[in-house]
């Protein structure tokens, strides 16, 4: 704490520092005229530690233009810049479904934050407002209320739904009758946050189709296993961030389900980044040439490790092989990568529509669903 008043005092205060989480839109002739971008004034009064462990603080910063920008400090085992790059990678995905006329049609688009890595332990995510954890609105904060308080939706809560599930050794039997027991509410979500129903039609209809397009995009860079409090429902759009297909996702969508336009949206989709796959893979394959990027060894344990040895030859030595390492698990990693864009699933090539259908199969199979770790709530 005392280096950070150190750093503060000797700052110069002539030098206009930039809002690094604030949205500047790109021109293409690289005209930006003074003051476009808005500057740091001031930090507010409190700082909100969030639950996690790491403990990541959430501060708010005050603009030149007048607005407050929330931001998520972070530190500890995750490299932010591995998010940065999946940011970018969602980016791209954007300008495509931009571009493509059914996907525009259909306004298909992930929704994409701020992400500036300072170190490999550290830096800052740009807070996403209006939004709500998609547990939190199902289980409350305390996971004894929540959407499922209210409308009873079964005869038990996520607590006993989770010991059940902990406890019994046929998990495929235990999963059953928790679903028997305990029953998807998520339609009340639109009912609550949008009370005229071309309001709730639309609500309904954007989240369907972001559910659609994040799914296979999380599911394309391996983020298909989101449990329910990384997941973020936007409250006034309904849109969500990012993939998972389980009964209360399912609710949400109304009396057709997965069929329909979150089927169809899933398929225009896939369509697109599988015609884009070249640039797409372009900024996944830096892993591979980073140097600086360990896959397979976190910062911190690299650090301990290096503390470990005390001949810096064999140091150095190490530390060389987690970097082939590392890179040898980014190869691995990007081929698979390259497979679902081309359309292998179970070693066979598949169509867009054969691809979609198998990922919606094996998002809901009930054999795979009943082997989450209970606290994923599989249930929900």
């Amino acid at each position: 704490m005392v280096e950070i008043y150190i750093k503060l005092a000797e700052l110069d205060a002539k030098k206009e520092v930039p809002v690094v989480t604030a949205n500047i839109p790109v021109d293409p002739t690289c005209q930006y005229n003074e003051g476009i971008f808005p500057h740091f004034k001031g930090l507010g009064d409190s700082v909100k530690i969030m639950n996690g462990i790491n403990s990541p603080k959430v501060v708010e910063c005050l603009g030149s233009d007048g607005q407050i920008y929330r931001q998520l400090a972070k530190s500890g085992n995750d490299d932010l810049r591995q998010d940065a790059v999946m940011e970018q990678f969602f980016g791209l995905v954007n300008i495509f479904l931009q571009n493509h006329g059914d996907t525009w049609k259909r306004r298909l688009r992930i929704r994409t934050y701020k992400v500036v890595p300072f170190t490999p332990s550290a830096g800052l995510v740009e807070w996403v407002d209006r939004t709500i954890p998609l547990g939190e609105y199902l289980l409350g904060s305390s996971r004894s209320g929540g959407a499922h308080g209210r409308y009873g939706a079964g005869d038990w809560s996520f607590l006993q739904c989770r010991e059940h599930m902990t406890n019994e050794n046929d998990k495929r039997k235990a999963f059953l009758n928790v679903c028997k027991n305990f029953r998807p509410v998520m339609r009340y979500f639109f009912l609550e946050r949008f009370l005229q129903p071309a309001d709730w039609f639309e609500g309904r209809l954007a989240y369907t189709r972001s559910v659609a397009a994040s799914s296979m995009v999380g599911y394309i860079v391996g983020l298909g296993d989101r449990h329910s409090m990384n997941i973020l429902i936007d409250q006034a759009t309904a849109e969500v961030v990012p993939f998972r297909l389980t009964r209360d996702i399912i609710d949400g969508m109304g009396v057709t389900g997965v069929e329909g336009v979150f089927r169809r949206c899933c398929e225009e989709t896939l369509s697109v980044m599988r015609t884009n796959k070249e640039a797409l893979l372009t900024i996944i394959e830096v892993f591979i040439h980073d140097p600086l990027y360990k896959w397979a060894l976190s910062p911190l344990k690299a650090l301990q490790r290096q503390k470990d040895i005390n001949d810096d030859l064999d140091s150095s030595l190490e530390n060389s092989e987690d970097v082939c390492e590392g890179n040898r698990d980014a190869a691995r990693s990007i081929l698979r990568i390259k497979q679902k864009l081309d359309g292998y699933e179970d070693g066979e090539m598949r169509s867009v529509a054969g691809q979609v259908q198998q990922l919606i199969q094996d998002a809901i199979d009930t054999d795979r669903l009943c082997q989450m770790f209970p606290g994923w709530g599989a249930w929900l």
